[in-house]
């Protein structure tokens, strides 16, 4: 029998342009487009994957960013919609992180407006060390099919 592949599902967060993102050219500063993909996953967490950062703090666990790439594609301005989609791409080849993929798109066309992907790795709050990731977490983040 082959083995089991780890599938990983999207997830989609519909957010808004705020007064205080835009800069002085009147559009959103680049630094708040990975403020919003933080946002949406930490929504997605307790929504969708049904632990909270809340519940990762508490079993002393957090999500470093050991790195991020953004492709900007167009502006969103004052008052934009748009979703945020992101999913797990893949486990790290040590266990101890991932690759977190996003997309962002304006409403109501749908346009692109960047995509990218950070890296993260578990560690533990004592210790500030890297850890692989539980059996338990990863079971809340795939589908084995």
């Amino acid at each position: 029998m082959p083995a089991a592949v780890r599938l990983f599902a999207k997830f989609e967060t519909e957010m808004s342009v705020r007064p205080d993102d835009i800069d002085l050219y009147q559009h959103v500063h680049s630094t708040r487009y990975l403020d919003y993909v933080l946002a949406a996953r930490f929504e997605q967490m307790e929504r969708c994957y049904g632990m909270s950062m809340q519940e990762f703090s508490a079993r002393g666990l957090g999500w470093y960013m050991a790195s991020a790439t953004i492709h900007y594609r167009r502006p969103l301005g004052w008052g934009d919609r748009f979703i945020v989609r992101t999913w797990v791409d893949r486990i790290a080849e040590n266990g101890q992180g991932l690759r977190v993929q996003f997309e962002l798109e304006k409403l109501p066309n749908k346009k692109r407006v960047c995509d990218g992907h950070s890296d993260y790795t578990l560690v533990s709050l004592a210790t500030g060390r890297g850890m692989v990731i539980p059996d338990e977490i990863l079971s809340k983040y795939t589908v084995l099919q």
